[in-house]
């Protein structure tokens, strides 16, 4: 009977480390006891970061380290089956734990529907997690989320510079955050709140270069993107980078991840916490058009008395 590679990997991992134990769903978990004496309970505000990474490629799906940690409230009836939530419950705070999970076993129990390019058969994810803090209330926990979200933009804000600083590149900053690059002045009217930009762009990750999208090039090739500066229309780092520009301008935005696309990023072609870089050519500046009336609404003719 041939062992199947999940069943090999963990037999590999058991035999190397037997400190490893299993939940009730058999989840493997090794918790290393920090600080902390007393465990978690019911109704406790925590705050941790959780990671997981494919092994055989040794690729991170997911991961707060170094990041914005996650916010939670302990709830035994919100646990899942086959997660690293289950173990929370055995832990305290300061603890730090690994778990290990196979694809298999989460193709099984209906928590992945096929195996695909990242979830592979015979895979397995390991996991890692740290309990940093148990809040006394609410209010406590609301400050520390607002000082982890300035510390992520400062993070971000700073990977910009330098990376500015090392290709050779000036760039203006916004007061928002953005880093915003002039290859050609333009000399039409300013984008401003309540004005209609055109826009052909093409959006890179910064970390390596990759392209995720276009209209300059590509099947969209010359089909500008009409934007309403205020409304929300698009990512908030594009809102305060098109400010800087005229009809006819060209350049570049360098966005820190808070100002795109965060924590979620855009899956799967935006990674989280990615900083982005958008050529960007602005064709025209103007008025939008004036919103189409709405017809009115038929009513049901009245009945006759």
């Amino acid at each position: 009977m041939k062992i199947t590679t999940t069943i090999l990997a963990l037999a590999v991992l058991f035999a190397s480390c037997n400190q490893f134990e299993k939940t009730k769903s058999g989840l493997a978990y090794k918790i290393t006891k920090g600080p902390g004496k007393i465990k978690l309970k019911n109704g406790d505000l925590i705050k941790f970061n959780v990671e997981y990474r494919i092994r055989e490629k040794d690729t991170t799906l997911y991961s707060t380290f170094g990041h914005i940690p996650s916010f939670f409230k302990v709830d035994s009836s919100q646990v899942r089956k086959y997660d690293f939530s289950e173990v929370l419950l055995l832990a305290s705070e300061g603890d730090k734990f690994e778990f290990v999970m196979s694809n298999d076993t989460l193709k099984k129990l209906g928590m992945i529907q096929d195996y695909n390019s990242v979830f592979k058969r015979g895979g397995v994810i390991n996991g890692k997690a740290e309990i940093l803090k148990v809040y006394a209330n609410e209010n406590e926990i609301k400050a520390d989320i607002d000082k982890e979200v300035a510390a992520e933009k400062d993070r971000e804000v700073k990977g910009i510079e330098e990376y500015l600083k090392k290709k050779g590149i000036k760039a203006e900053k916004t007061p928002g955050g953005v880093f915003v690059e002039i290859t050609k002045q333009g000399t039409g009217e300013k984008a401003d709140s309540g004005k209609q930009v055109s826009v052909l762009y093409k959006g890179t990750l910064m970390s390596n270069g990759k392209e995720f999208d276009s209209n300059i090039s590509g099947a969209r090739a010359g089909q500008a993107y009409d934007v309403v500066i205020g409304q929300h229309q698009v990512i908030p780092g594009w809102e305060e980078g098109l400010k800087v520009f005229q009809a006819g301008g060209k350049g570049k935005f360098y966005i820190p991840a808070m100002l795109a696309y965060g924590a979620q990023g855009n899956p799967p072609v935006i990674p989280a916490y990615s900083n982005l870089v958008f050529e960007i050519e602005v064709p025209t500046v103007k008025m939008p058009p004036p919103p189409q009336p709405q017809a009115p609404v038929p009513t049901a003719p009245q009945p006759k008395k």
